[in-house]
């Protein structure tokens, strides 16, 4: 049996996607009207979850036939109105796989926003979404980031966890600026383009690797790479969240990354606190997947969330529709108290995407 999905918890991934290009054809422009005329182009023809793999969809989403759902009316019968969550993200990663055109990914991402905004976020109260932005061109990146931002359904900037340039780097600025400015966090989704080089050595040859890989290696090294490359001083109000990328490496990574900095603090001057404060501070991670088996014992299962401070470091997601299988969530959950999961499951994500703030100023843009 897959994790159950809590009820009437605030649920902060939750994936939809249209079910052809040409379901956003209205949202785009007649130059690429003109563009696609004769082409047959798909952003799902490079899906990044396998249909027949178990873990693409829970029974209930696959007995639908829609998965992700490309519709309201899916969403609502599949998830919304049976378990009812206080608010749920919409992550819509199609936008990941779009092609090495950097104008043709801008107008995808567009296209997408609009989309969300016009045929989900208008009509369901419940509802907010993750911002979409090209990768390929940073500075329209951040034009979209400042486009969107007035309205405050749109909570978060959503970035591909596996890019071949880390998301700490300089030529990210743009939109790290743009984020800290509109007090947008970014959120790092498993997954990435088709064709980036998940690994050092190269890249993966199935989905399994690339599966594995997304909180085994491109997870750590992003965290790293922000942490090390000065982001958080830069922008010390700038939060991130790790979705869908699992949370129980974190723990070692940061006993790790203190121990070398305390010989190597001279590479990076800038740090004013130890790398795990910041991880601390800046940084929070969804529960799905938990990569903690089942089985572990319960006392384990605990030791894992204190190493975490999981009452403060988590926010609840169904990660809908995926299923990853049996897992320690709820002995976690136990672990932590009443007020610790009240806060996992809505505390934490009300004070992280301001939610309270954004329900009252509604849609402004």
């Amino acid at each position: 049996m897959s994790g159950e999905i809590i009820r009437g918890a605030i649920d902060c991934d939750v994936h939809v996607e249209p079910a052809s290009l040409e379901k956003l054809h209205g949202y785009f422009s007649p130059y690429w009207h003109d563009f696609f005329r004769g082409a047959r182009m798909s952003l799902s023809s490079a899906r990044m979850y396998p249909p027949n793999a178990p873990s693409s969809a829970r029974p209930e989403a696959r007995a639908s036939g829609s998965f992700p759902p490309h519709t309201l009316a899916e969403l609502q019968s599949q998830l919304l109105d049976v378990y009812r969550p206080e608010a749920a993200i919409l992550n819509c990663v199609v936008s990941f796989v779009a092609g090495k055109n950097p104008y043709y990914q801008d107008a995808v991402c567009h296209a997408v926003n609009e989309w969300i905004r016009d045929e989900w976020l208008d009509h369901d109260d419940r509802l907010r979404a993750s911002i979409v932005v090209p990768t390929l061109d940073p500075e329209a990146a951040a034009v979209e980031i400042d486009r969107l931002a007035q309205d405050k359904r749109f909570v978060q900037v959503l970035l591909p966890v596996a890019t071949e340039t880390p998301w700490g780097n300089v030529r990210w600025r743009a939109i790290h600026e743009a984020a800290a400015r509109n007090g947008l966090p970014i959120a790092l989704h498993a997954w990435g383009a088709i064709g980036t080089a998940a690994t050092a050595t190269g890249y993966t040859r199935s989905y399994f690797e690339d599966y594995v890989l997304n909180s085994q290696h491109s997870a750590p090294e992003q965290v790293l790479s922000l942490v090390t490359e000065g982001v958080f001083d830069r922008h010390p109000e700038l939060m991130v969240s790790l979705v869908e990328c699992g949370f129980s490496w974190i723990p070692s990574l940061m006993w790790q990354f203190d121990k070398d900095w305390k010989s190597l603090w001279r590479e990076v001057p800038w740090l004013k606190m130890r790398p795990s404060e910041y991880i601390r501070k800046h940084f929070r991670a969804t529960t799905t997947p938990t990569h903690i088996p089942a089985d572990v014992p319960a006392v384990q299962v605990a030791q894992v969330g204190s190493m975490l401070n999981a009452a403060e470091f988590l926010m609840y997601s169904s990660d809908y529709p995926h299923d990853h299988g049996p897992d320690s969530l709820e002995a976690l959950l136990d672990s932590v108290g009443d007020a610790g999961r009240e806060a996992i499951l809505r505390g934490n994500a009300t004070s992280f995407y301001a939610l309270g703030e954004r329900a009252s100023a509604g849609a402004a843009g």
